[in-house]
């Protein structure tokens, strides 16, 4: 039976209406923080730690991170706030006129910089032709720039360095911590409790020093050397385990992909992808440890098949019953408290509501504002439907959003939501996975035991009931995946009729 770890005891304040979803994941899961926010918040934590030279270290205790992040409002104003650029470059005759028009419409319509000066810029480029088009070319690799989000919310590609910052409000003032939400800093929490931080924290340092520095050179011209601007001191992140095997697995397939041949920023989706799919994993698992369930997590995948077969139907069930034990976790979290012996003894106390309150004040910081009847099973009924109402806003939606956002979790072919990897998460999991080649079948098992995640009908023989198994169809699923990465030149049939995945950029280290 896998031992869920002790949680460790709070400190520092935290501005939330409750600490139930925090109590069993950590501040925060948040679901409108999509992955790519995710690492980038994530390196904005790094980079900051690691100028300090105490990367992946909690030197003064677990869950007591503190940092800043740059806010970088001229490179954003430019870039995101900006809406006269093309305008102005077709409709002035010169280069002096189309500077100076551009540079008397920028001034007053500049946000968060109390006396923005954009003369630099004209040293820095041979002409106005030269700056719009660095700055539509940047544009064109950056996040979210052709949505509606507000522009403090769009993000330059992470090239180096000088092109991170944090989310930041509409005035461009302060993170509101809409689309930055804490998951990168639980991110880095979790980067720092495992095993392999000592290699990983080389390794990537040596994967961020060998890419093209070009490009943050770049972004650098388009700053003032002055532009020092930063946030308040950043606190109160919070990881409730001082360790576990998700955060090992994680730092495990971070390192496998790092040590790779894989090119310049090329190697960024696939960190992006296995830190969503492990944050996946870290919900689900946690959920299922709280639950008192004491085997892994499983998620059975569909190569897609032109028709509905048996295991789109079964895979779709699993998603479902996956998708309900964040949610089970936290009823089973107050039913704890519930059962507790303080929560007994408190009930036996001549004040019992009063001694039960203040016992969920201490526990889950709730009840201060409960206005119902002086009652305690109204107290924790109430607390119940407060935590599973919060809980359903964003922590429930993780699951959903990242397992679509990361390409694991789809709607191909049907209206239901299933698990089923598309072309750029199957490459992510077979460079994470074979470092030079391997047997197919090796490397499904592999998936099943790194991951729980089946495609062949003998991991899935291990995991299913005899009346939902069918051999044929999972024979099928395994033919289509053999396919798929044929396909994409990651597969060899050997004369002898063994099948071997092949991972491109080998670093001929041995199998982990």
């Amino acid at each position: 039976m896998n031992v869920l770890p002790q949680p460790l005891p709070l400190s520092g304040s935290y501005d939330t209406s409750m600490w139930v979803d925090e109590a069993i994941w950590g501040h925060r899961l948040y679901d409108e923080q999509l992955p790519w926010f995710v690492m980038l918040e994530f390196l904005n934590v790094f980079h900051h730690e690691a100028d300090k030279n105490r990367a992946f270290e909690e030197p003064n205790g677990l869950n007591t991170l503190k940092y800043k992040a740059a806010h970088r409002l001229y490179l954003r104003n430019i870039l995101f706030n900006n809406p006269h650029l093309a305008e102005i470059r077709l409709t002035q005759p010169n280069d002096g006129s189309r500077w100076a028009e551009w540079l008397r419409r920028m001034k007053p319509a500049t946000t968060g910089i109390a006396h923005a000066q954009f003369d630099y810029l004209k040293k820095r480029f041979h002409s106005f032709d030269d700056f719009c088009e660095i700055v539509s070319l940047v544009r064109s690799t950056s996040f979210e720039v052709n949505s509606n989000k507000r522009w403090t919310s769009k993000f330059v590609f992470p090239y180096g360095r000088d092109c991170l910052y944090e989310d930041l409000d509409s005035n461009a003032t302060t993170n509101d911590r809409r689309f930055f939400g804490r998951t990168g800093e639980m991110l880095y929490l979790m980067l720092c409790r495992t095993l392999h931080k000592r290699e990983l924290l080389l390794a990537l340092q040596m994967r961020l020093s060998k890419t093209d520095p070009t490009w943050d050179s770049i972004i650098k011209c388009l700053q003032p050397a002055d532009d020092e601007t930063m946030s308040n001191e950043r606190a109160n992140a919070f990881l409730p385990y001082a360790q576990h095997s998700c955060f090992d697995d994680l730092a495990e397939d971070w390192l496998s992909i790092l040590r790779l041949n894989i090119p310049g920023f090329d190697v960024l989706p696939h960190l992006v992808n296995l830190a969503g799919l492990h944050i996946v994993k870290y919900q689900l698992t946690v959920s299922r440890q709280v639950l008192g369930a004491d085997s892994p997590v499983t998620f059975i995948c569909e190569v897609v098949a032109p028709k509905k077969t048996i295991v789109r139907e079964i895979s779709s069930d699993m998603y479902q019953s996956n998708n309900l034990l964040p949610a089970q976790a936290v009823e089973a979290f107050i039913l704890n408290i519930e059962k507790s012996d303080e929560w007994q003894r408190a009930l036996k106390d001549n004040d019992a509501f009063e001694k039960c309150r203040k016992l969920l004040l201490n526990m889950v910081q709730w009840g201060e504002d409960y206005d119902g009847p002086n009652d305690p099973l109204a107290l924790i009924s109430s607390l119940r439907q407060a935590a599973m109402k919060r809980h359903r806003q964003h922590v429930a939606n993780i699951h959903r959003n990242y397992g679509r956002e990361i390409g694991f979790v789809s709607r191909r072919g049907t209206v239901k939501l299933r698990y089923a990897p598309t072309d750029a998460l199957l490459k992510t999991l077979l460079f994470a996975n074979v470092e030079n080649r391997l047997e197919l079948h090796q490397f499904l098992e592999k998936l099943q035991r790194r991951y729980g995640i089946i495609f062949g009908e003998k991991e899935a023989e291990c995991v299913l009931l005899k009346g939902e198994f069918d051999k044929k169809a999972f024979q099928g699923n395994s033919r289509r995946l053999e396919q798929r990465l044929g396909s994409l030149g990651l597969l060899k049939r050997l004369s002898d009729g063994c099948a071997y995945v092949v991972n491109p950029y080998a670093g001929g280290v041995n199998d982990r």
